[in-house]
């Protein structure tokens, strides 16, 4: 079960990763990892510390393979960080089993690696979070490929000190209350050896745990024997027990036989001394015999009680979603809001405060109540958005500590995005929706990724394909079916790859599908989402791509991948994608 879990989010978060990363915070890419490798070891050992205590590795376990966990986070992490959602809902899952683990908000960790690295506070925010959530992926991966369980994490989690050693520093520790390094150093790896032996052997120690802790200090590193196994219980007392039974038994025999043979006045005195011998070996049995059977009752009274503490109800679980709001606002200034808290009580006081500052009929809300939800903490700031939501054409999207503006709102001019990052402080992560600097970030992730398809040995299967296919954006202007300029390089390269795999006989069947957002229409939506399709199709047909691989089709605003309330939502929703023919047949 030992890995060197720094290695594998090395892997993960590749040199093309790094790039992608840097380009979507507007970092040189020297200064994403710095924040990297401050961030990744000192989380690593605040997963440590968690798993330190048995309640902490069982927690800890529970977390890493819970569903919210991206197994394939390593493969994935490209095309997750192509989109404003995707990396906006990578970082809010990491933070959120950070927190979830630590019981601690990670800022004071981002803000320190932001003090140690130069890098800006919201940078180190977002990127601590994305770390984070990798470090979950490739445990979560680990086990479920090496069939692992609770009993193999706290010596996995030993075994890593050496790796994250060099790296960790008393401010980064300090951070996570963890203490100083010498502190940690000298106590986590005896407390992770005696969490694994309970785990796999639960006996109550014949010597209290802190007496192994020299010996632990002595060494960094977990031996690969830490981890003990119960060996079986012996039965020798019942055998020496049958044996004494059968020894005075034929012992009264023998003497029994003598005293009808012999009238020696002598046997029974002889009887009588050899008696007491006798009955003492049997009462040292009988003796032995009920200190075992009250040790394996008091084991057997132990396990029931486990067992009905297990059979206790669990607690409820944490939530695990963030919450949620966006509002558009119409030329008359009357705004229409969507939101998700986790309360009937903090629907009330959005509600509440909406009607105080619009009056009633003045405004549209449609908030949902979802118990899985986590508390809404942007509540605390509303009086700042609600100048915000009576600006006409404003555009606002919160998602946990997100914000994203975008039209009237992301007016330079008004000043609307450094005021919020004012007002809501370093702890909120505060941007505007860039369509252009969307396109380009798209480009860069789509070419990285098609090397691979255009290597001479590359797969042809259609699912590779279509999964790098998908990451180009054919961003057309505004009512228009032209292929634009932007997105004739990427669709020459995609031509190259189905052209290759037709030559090798493995062309790919696909359907290039047409989508659009919600402005406008239905007919006009459905005519002009096909029409782009058809487009797309007649470009890489010219190209060389054989006519019958390919087909069109339009759907729409239906499917819609993102919230059609913002600009970054609409410009999802606007899209062309490649599909698997066979799957839509």
């Amino acid at each position: 079960m030992s890995i060197n879990v720094i290695q594998l989010i090395q892997s993960a978060l590749s040199d093309t990763v790094v790039r992608q990363l840097s380009g979507r915070f507007g970092l040189p890419a020297d200064a994403t990892e710095k924040v990297i490798a401050a961030a990744a070891p000192s989380l690593v050992a605040a997963l440590m510390q968690k798993g330190a205590t048995l309640d902490g590795a069982r927690s800890l376990f529970t977390a890493i393979m819970a569903p919210e966990v991206n197994a394939h986070i390593g493969e994935q992490l490209p095309q997750l960080l192509a989109t404003t959602a995707g990396l906006s809902q990578l970082e809010g899952a990491g933070r959120h089993l950070l927190e979830r683990v630590t019981d601690r908000r990670i800022d004071a960790l981002s803000d320190t690696v932001s003090a140690q690295t130069g890098v800006p506070a919201q940078s180190t925010h977002a990127l601590t979070g994305i770390v984070g959530a990798t470090v979950f992926g490739v445990l979560k991966r680990h086990f479920l490929n090496a069939q692992g369980s609770v009993g193999q994490l706290p010596t996995l989690l030993g075994h890593q000190l050496p790796a994250i050693a060099p790296y960790l520093n008393d401010g980064l520790l300090s951070a996570l209350g963890l203490g100083g390094v010498a502190t940690f150093m000298g106590t986590v790896l005896s407390q992770l050896k005696a969490v694994s032996a309970h785990i796999e052997h639960p006996v109550a120690p014949a010597t209290p745990v802190a007496a192994s802790a020299p010996a632990a200090q002595a060494t960094p590193r977990v031996p690969v024997d830490a981890v003990l196994r119960d060996e079986p219980r012996s039965h020798k007392w019942l055998w020496w027990l049958l044996a004494a039974i059968a020894a005075v038994l034929a012992f009264l025999f023998l003497r029994g036989c003598q005293h009808e043979q012999s009238a020696d006045v002598a046997a029974p005195a002889a009887v009588a001394a050899s008696a007491p011998s006798v009955a003492a070996n049997a009462a040292e049995a009988s003796a032995a015999a009920a200190s075992t059977a009250a040790s394996e009752t008091a084991e057997a009274s132990a396990v029931a009680a486990s067992a009905t503490e297990a059979q206790q109800p669990a607690a409820a679980p944490a939530p695990t979603k963030d919450s949620q709001l966006s509002f558009t606002v119409d030329p008359a200034g009357k705004p229409t809001l969507t939101a998700t808290v986790g309360s009937e009580a903090e629907k009330a006081s959005l509600l509440d405060a909406l009607t105080k500052k619009f009056g009633a009929g003045h405004f549209t809300a449609n908030i949902a109540v979802d118990p899985d939800t986590k508390p809404a903490d942007w509540l605390s700031h509303l009086d700042a958005l609600l100048p915000l939501m009576a600006l006409p054409g404003a555009e606002v999207k919160l998602d946990g500590a997100h914000i994203e503006l975008s039209g009237a709102a992301a007016n330079a001019r008004l000043g609307w995005l450094e005021r919020l990052k004012s007002l809501f402080g370093a702890s909120y992560q505060i941007g505007s929706f860039n369509v252009d600097q969307a396109v380009a970030d798209a480009t860069q992730t789509f070419r990285s990724a098609i090397k691979g398809l255009l290597a001479p040995d590359s797969s042809c299967a259609v699912a590779d394909v279509v999964k790098v296919l998908n990451l180009q954006v054919i961003n057309f202007t505004s009512a228009s079916a032209r292929v634009p300029a932007s997105a004739i390089e990427d669709l020459r390269q995609s031509a190259q790859v189905l052209m290759a795999c037709s030559h090798n006989g493995r062309a790919a069947k696909l359907e290039v599908a047409g989508y659009s957002d919600n402005v406008g229409g239905d007919a006009a939506n459905l005519s002009l989402s096909k029409k782009r399709a058809e487009s797309v199709r007649a470009f890489l047909i010219k190209t060389g791509v054989p006519a019958d691989s390919l087909t069109a089709q339009g759907y729409g605003d239906a499917r819609p991948v993102a919230s059609n309330d913002t600009a970054s939502g609409r410009f999802a929703n606007r899209r062309i994608e490649f599909v698997d023919a066979q799957q839509q047949q």
